[in-house]
């Protein structure tokens, strides 16, 4: 699907982009919203929070430096939950980066969306296994093979599901390929 140069959404929408570890999502979320990709909080952009998992990543990095991936990756990604859920709760709305493989964790963004107004929306970067794996390798963070095969058997299923015209809980999904990802320009609350 090519939606043109903006995707637009409901004003206190949940927004996440998902895809495969080195998909793109953080790409796509550093070009719109011109972020560095050094910042350790979530970002304000008009009405809504940007949050990438990068932030929570920089936050931690000087405070775990010394603990193995093994060690530091729940925290991260807690942190990364934590902060779209909290954000969600003050009736914001979210752009937010997630990898979307873990269907409780959907479940959960979209009850909490719900709770304050708002409703959950996915834009899913479907890429093949090599394109991210090589996105991976380019950005220089590679996750270990089993992580990335697990998260591979958790993707196909979910984009069978959206190409379907349905990914259950949330109110819409976009799919976008690379090409249509990075023709998009701007994501609009209104």
């Amino acid at each position: 699907m090519d939606p043109g140069p903006a995707l637009h959404y409901p004003a206190g929408s949940l927004v996440l982009v998902a895809g495969l570890p080195g998909a793109g999502k953080s790409t796509l979320l550093n070009r719109l919203y011109g972020l560095r990709g050094d910042e350790t909080a979530p970002v304000p952009a008009g009405d809504v929070l940007v949050i990438d998992s990068g932030q929570a990543r920089n936050w931690w990095a000087r405070r775990l430096r010394p603990l193995p991936a093994v060690l530091r990756t729940p925290l991260i990604h807690t942190t990364h939950v934590w902060r779209i859920g909290r954000a969600v709760l003050r009736g914001r709305g979210v752009v937010a980066h997630t990898r979307g493989t873990w269907p409780h964790i959907l479940y959960l963004f979209a009850w909490t969306a719900r709770l304050h107004g708002g409703r959950l929306h996915l834009i899913l970067i479907d890429v093949d296994p090599e394109t991210a794996r090589a996105g991976q390798i380019s950005r220089g963070r590679v996750v270990t093979r089993a992580t990335f095969h697990r998260h591979c058997r958790r993707w196909r299923p979910l984009i069978d599901s959206a190409r379907g015209g349905a990914v259950p809980p949330a109110a819409g999904v976009t799919v976008l390929d690379r090409n249509t990802a990075d023709k998009l320009q701007v994501i609009r609350f209104h």
